[in-house]
């Protein structure tokens, strides 16, 4: 499966398994397994830099296991096909994600208009605070 043109794993390292979801379904969702947990071993993502994996480790947060393993589950759609394929999309955009470097901040200095609103707005509060102030009688 390819990600991105340089990124892709393999199809037998993707393990999908079938389950009962859970929530409101009735007789359907009692007895047809249509949910899909996908399991993947992120070692298995081939083409991923090391600051694309550690990217991919923060942005799987709690569905990363201990061992290394990406836990993504579908369940919101009533077959069991439809679900596969939203888990995997999901499984896609979070490894193409992450495979994006982000743009590297370029630091700005403040504009003169910036600066000239900054301290009318402290010029005025501090008008504000002194009309507060009383005679002290």
């Amino acid at each position: 499966m390819f990600i991105t043109p340089r990124v892709h794993i393999d199809d037998e390292d993707i393990r999908l398994e079938f389950i009962r979801a859970s929530g409101p379904g009735g007789q359907n969702v009692n007895k047809v397994a249509t949910a899909v947990r996908l399991r993947v071993r992120l070692d298995a993502i081939r083409g991923l830099d090391e600051d694309g994996m550690a990217r991919l480790e923060a942005l799987a947060g709690k569905r990363l296991t201990v061992d290394g393993e990406l836990i993504i589950r579908a369940e919101a759609h009533r077959t069991q096909e439809a679900n596969r394929r939203a888990a995997l999309e999901r499984f896609a955009h979070m490894v193409a994600q992450a495979a994006v470097r982000p743009k590297a901040r370029r630091a700005t200095k403040p504009t003169r208009a910036s600066k000239e609103r900054r301290l009318a707005s402290k010029a005025r509060q501090s008008r504000l605070k002194s009309l507060r102030q009383g005679t002290g009688d």
